[in-house]
């Protein structure tokens, strides 16, 4: 960028349960508390430590992958149940953690019941001494539903740590994840920008009041992110904060990545023009990248044997199938974006082939399509060139525009129905309606884009909109100014909540301590609206 539902379970029971089991995972105080304080080293002796907290990632109705980083070589081992008690646990043999992955594993879990609560808890045992196992760490997730009529609640929201603003504890670090482990979803989807390897964490910034914000900070994070180690350490910088490893003990994700995994606005072939970097070339720098982000998130075709994609299609029962873009890997250089032909466009031939074949295949009510950018509000690249889909000529679709005209039209002569854009990126929240008779290209049926955001990361003044597909926006919240901090404008994310019974689909636009600000309502299998 350039600028509860479902279910039977108790829901309080829940709450204490995943409360109780992340403050179990309380880093040393120097760590978590202390401004300019390092992560902590690997040891030897004593018994593992999984102090990075647990994530579930990529649940289905059978299946999930559980996450744990140790602080030295050991053994992943994963235990199941129905309830908190863990009587008639299953037992899970996952990976031996070592330094080839940063000493973190993965352990996929199948067979599992569907549309039900899953209480888990990792174990590490010493790789040398097998008999020496470290303190349990708990977690619990939701299976997707088997059954129409279960509810479906999911959040949205994206862009983490970004322009220097990080883990302030005077602030009550990353505190938009208490707020949102509080609505209790099935899952939370992050749009990207988990990290920004690009923007250092100094120890203190002045705001324009003259107050003081105070980082935590790491020797990873004093610098742009270069080597793997540096990556490594970038993402392991979130989870120094309490809030963040509260809810991924309790809160499943689907997790994509954007440009600041790497660098602000990076594509394929492109040679940086940034002093702070000695490594110029992004390739370079994605496939570091890519490797940490696959090592510190649970992402099942990010796995070895499941192709290295991060596009993917993941179905949560008969409501709602969540199609997750790469709008990075694929794309052709930023430019002024003009071309009157362009099959490679932001997403590559075979990402679209791929989306359109899923999409007709899907049965789901719902199909939300995870994009990581905006389709028509005008991202800027510099002067000349632009980031997005859109480039500010409302007129017929051209350059990255194409690929999108093609994908709408598809859905509109396939009689795809349901289709649903969320996304991030741009740093404030907004709605727009996309019709084809406000629009230059027609030949699509109208749908919603809802963008929310940013996580932890500063606020910036929205953009133009750009008219090819003709977007009217009801409902946009942002500042006046640039990077706006924190401490003086509210944090966003977005909540979807569809009904069992009825297939309505209810969006909320909601910022730090949970106040709603925008909502919309949805039919199921209506289209125009």
């Amino acid at each position: 960028m350039t600028q509860g539902s479902g279910g039977g379970f108790g829901r309080r029971a829940l709450l204490q349960g995943a409360a109780a089991g992340s403050a179990a995972l309380a880093l040393p105080a120097a760590v978590g508390l202390a401004p300019a304080a390092a992560a902590p080293a690997l040891v030897h002796g004593g018994r593992p430590r999984a102090d990075w907290g647990v994530q579930v990632g990529d649940v289905t109705a059978s299946s999930g992958l559980v996450w744990a980083r140790s602080d030295r070589p050991a053994r992943m081992v994963v235990q199941t149940a129905a309830t908190e008690s863990f009587r008639d646990a299953r037992t899970w043999h996952g990976p031996l953690l070592g330094p080839g992955t940063d000493f973190t594993g993965v352990t996929v879990l199948h067979g599992l019941p569907a549309g039900e609560q899953v209480h888990y808890r990792v174990l590490l045992a010493d790789a040398d001494h097998p008999e020496r196992t470290g303190e349990p760490v708990a977690g619990t997730f939701r299976t997707a539903p088997v059954h129409r009529r279960t509810d479906v609640r999911f959040l949205w929201s994206g862009d983490l740590a970004g322009q220097g603003w990080g883990i302030n504890p005077e602030h009550g670090g990353y505190r938009v994840y208490e707020d949102m482990r509080r609505r209790n979803p099935d899952f939370f989807l992050c749009s990207g920008d988990n990290i920004y390897a690009d923007n250092p964490i100094p120890e203190r910034v002045t705001l324009p009041d003259g107050r003081i914000w105070r980082n935590v900070t790491t020797e990873e994070k004093a610098k742009v992110a270069e080597t793997l180690a540096e990556f490594r350490g970038a993402f392991r910088y979130n989870l120094l904060d309490e809030n963040l490893r509260r809810f991924n003990a309790q809160v499943p994700t689907i997790t994509q990545w954007d440009d600041h995994e790497v660098h602000n606005n990076w594509y394929p072939g492109q040679l940086l023009d940034d002093d702070r970097y000695r490594v110029k070339d992004a390739d370079v720098l994605a496939g570091r990248a890519l490797r940490a982000f696959s090592e510190y998130f649970p992402i099942r075709t990010l796995r070895p044997d499941a192709g290295g994609r991060v596009y993917r299609v993941l179905r949560h029962g008969p409501l709602l199938d969540v199609f997750v873009l790469d709008m990075r890997r694929y794309r052709n250089a930023n430019s002024p974006d003009r071309q009157t032909d362009d099959p490679q466009g932001i997403l590559g031939a075979e990402q679209l082939s791929w989306l359109k074949r899923e999409l007709s295949r899907s049965r789901a009510v719902w199909k939300v399509i995870a994009s990581d950018m905006p389709l028509g509000l005008v991202v800027t690249d510099g002067p000349a060139n632009f980031e997005a889909v859109a480039q500010g000529d409302p007129g017929a679709p051209l350059g990255r525009e194409l690929q999108i005209a093609e994908l709408l039209r598809h859905v509109k002569h396939q009689r795809i129905t349901g289709t649903l854009w969320l996304t991030a990126d741009v740093h404030y929240t907004s709605a727009q309606h996309y019709a084809p008779e406000r629009a230059a290209f027609k030949d699509f049926a109208p749908f919603w884009e809802f963008v929310s955001g940013p996580l932890n990361a500063g606020g910036f003044p929205a953009v133009k909109l750009d008219g090819t597909f003709g977007p009217e926006q009801p409902f946009v919240k942002a500042p006046d100014r640039a990077n706006v901090s924190p401490a003086e404008s509210p944090q966003y994310f977005g909540e979807v909540d569809i009904d069992g019974g009825s297939g309505e689909l209810t969006v909320r636009l909601r910022q730090e301590g949970g106040e709603v600000l925008f909502t919309k309502t949805l039919q199921p299998g209506r289209v125009g609206q």
